[in-house]
């Protein structure tokens, strides 16, 4: 087997494990934190706001572990996931410290 071929194979197992971290821990964060803003800005009462929020958590999840396995670039997969997750969780941040529904 030529050199370039296990350099290529080993370039394609970093690729899959980078995106199954990212479809599942990384998602996993980036769900909840969405979940949490979902439910503070859905209108209605704070039950209902919850299990609609986490009804729709669901979908979050699965959308974008379909998209993890997708998308060309795994670094742009990655910041996108990041950046997702630090801005929905600033939100959540400031929506508690303002006085926000729990």
């Amino acid at each position: 087997m030529s050199r370039a071929v296990e350099i290529l194979r080993g370039a394609i197992w970093r690729d899959v494990a980078a995106r199954a971290l990212a479809a599942v821990p990384l998602n996993y964060a980036v769900t909840s934190a969405l979940t949490m803003l979902i439910a503070r800005l859905l209108p209605g009462g704070a039950q209902q706001a919850s299990v609609g929020a986490t009804l729709l958590s669901f979908l979050i999840f699965a959308g974008v572990a379909m998209a993890a396995f997708a998308v060309r670039s795994v670094s742009w997969l990655w910041a996108g996931l990041i950046a997702t997750g630090v801005a929905a969780g600033l939100a959540d941040w400031c929506f508690i410290a303002w006085g926000g529904r729990l």
